[in-house]
């Protein structure tokens, strides 16, 4: 969180695994119901619903306007970056962004969306909280992840932004992005959560919890039986392997550029593909497109002001 002038900028990054600010991460879930339900640990209450926040998971979708999920999971993740400070009543500026592809045609209505209502009163965590919105914007997915150090991408890099549902491709050329080479692809990690539910179930009628995969991949093990761990190391490098191929696909060279790798995806490429690291950067930072985020937001309105 950053604060400019008593206004407090959060950057929010939706993503379809998890929602990261700056500070912190928790799943992309959330169950509504009309009654308060038995367990309230993350309960935020909104317009008289009650949403159990970090429950479930939010399936894939194009667009994010859709529904309310989005808009009540903005508003808890606002309310977790204000409780560190301790606050509750605050004059708020939502950074937040889409991937590379679809920024074009989505962003106003995704802005629209998150700047829905202006005065804002809801409860969370047991705790009143009173938001003034006074702006929102909407930055490309990815790229904000590096944004405050463009300066150090000298030369040739591709940035590959790796989260759960999409796969973001960015070509940079002495610290300027070329819109022209900027793809987004639907194979984020959760096809590779998919491809591992397959063959568990395939070869072994095994279902594990999706949390358990997630380990899997973050960690190179999860402490399961060896065969199953041999079989889900090799899901993972071939989903490692398709990766790199989508990437030499639209252009990827070893030779002639660096590959700078950010998302949540990182770390599956690091444990299960052999990586030169003196050609492949992996930033296993989960909050950093979020951070990325407010630079972005608080550069725009130095120079601009608030829109």
């Amino acid at each position: 969180m950053k604060t400019m002038n008593g206004i407090h900028i959060i950057g929010v990054d939706h993503g379809y695994g998890n929602i990261k600010t700056a500070n912190c991460c928790f799943p992309t879930g959330v169950e509504s119901s009309d009654t308060e339900p038995t367990f309230k640990q993350d309960l935020l209450i909104y317009e008289g619903r009650y949403y159990q926040i970090g429950i479930g998971h939010k399936e894939y979708a194009a667009e994010k306007i859709m529904d309310q999920d989005y808009y009540v999971l903005t508003l808890a993740a606002i309310a977790r970056e204000l409780a560190r400070e301790d606050i509750t009543d605050a004059s708020i500026y939502i950074a937040a962004g889409l991937p590379l592809s679809w920024v074009g045609r989505q962003k106003q209505a995704f802005k629209e969306y998150l700047l829905q209502n202006r005065e804002v009163d809801f409860t969370y965590r047991n705790r009143e909280y009173h938001l003034h919105i006074v702006g929102a914007e909407v930055f490309p997915q990815g790229f904000a992840a590096i944004a405050p150090n463009l300066q150090e991408f000298n030369g040739s890099y591709m940035l590959c932004d790796i989260g759960n549902g999409t796969m973001n491709i960015l070509r940079i050329l002495n610290r300027k992005p070329d819109p022209k080479q900027m793809f987004t692809e639907k194979y984020g990690v959760h096809q590779c959560i998919l491809a591992l539910r397959e063959a568990l179930l395939r070869e072994y009628n095994a279902q594990p919890d999706e949390a358990l995969l997630h380990s899997f991949l973050q960690n190179g093990t999860a402490g399961l039986d060896e065969s199953l761990e041999q079989t889900m190391t090799q899901v993972a490098k071939g989903y490692a392997a398709k990766v790199f191929r989508k990437l030499r696909e639209h252009g990827y060279d070893p030779r002639l550029m660096k590959l700078y790798v950010v998302g949540g995806g990182g770390c599956l490429l690091k444990n299960f593909c052999p990586i030169d690291q003196t050609k492949v950067v992996i930033n296993s930072d989960i909050c950093a497109t979020a951070r990325g985020y407010e630079y972005m937001a608080a550069v725009q309105i130095r120079k601009g002001g608030i829109r």
